[in-house]
């Protein structure tokens, strides 16, 4: 639980808006915070895609050596310079 202090020009702010949406001042101010903090994370480039990234572990097959098979490479193209 969260409480805040609010000057009395957004109380009154907050009274008046609230009333016209027929929602509570606790409701609509819940309602603006959940909205701010989705668009203040959804802003964040790492987190854009948190819903469908992730990690997949698999058997390997032809990927299993890419790292090795890399490393050689960069080490022949070395020795061939």
């Amino acid at each position: 639980m969260r409480s805040l202090r609010l000057d009395p020009d957004l109380d009154k702010k907050l009274q008046r808006a609230a009333t016209l949406r027929g929602e509570s001042v606790s409701e609509f101010i819940r309602r603006a915070a959940e909205e701010r903090a989705d668009k203040t994370l959804a802003d964040q480039p790492s987190l854009r895609f948190d819903d469908v990234a992730g990690i997949i572990r698999g058997g390997g097959g032809r990927a299993r050596r890419t790292g090795a098979a890399f490393t050689e490479g960069l080490v022949q193209d070395k020795q061939g310079s």
